[in-house]
């Protein structure tokens, strides 16, 4: 699974509880989205996580 290339947001596990209170394993996921961005002064397609995007520490590429 990819993480966020400014923040490195990435999978996490942790445990899904039943209404009974069985424990099994659930995954995380970061909601990421593959953007054109500029890093480093050219152009290059990255993972982005959306709070990164909306907070603007992305300047993305047209």
């Amino acid at each position: 699974m990819a993480k966020c290339a400014y923040c490195e947001k990435a999978l996490v596990f942790g445990n899904q509880v039943s209404h009974s209170h069985r424990r099994s394993n659930r995954p995380w996921k970061p909601n990421l989205k593959r953007v054109k961005a500029i890093v480093d002064g050219s152009p290059k397609h990255v993972y982005v996580c959306t709070r990164c995007l909306r907070s603007g520490k992305v300047t993305r590429a047209v």
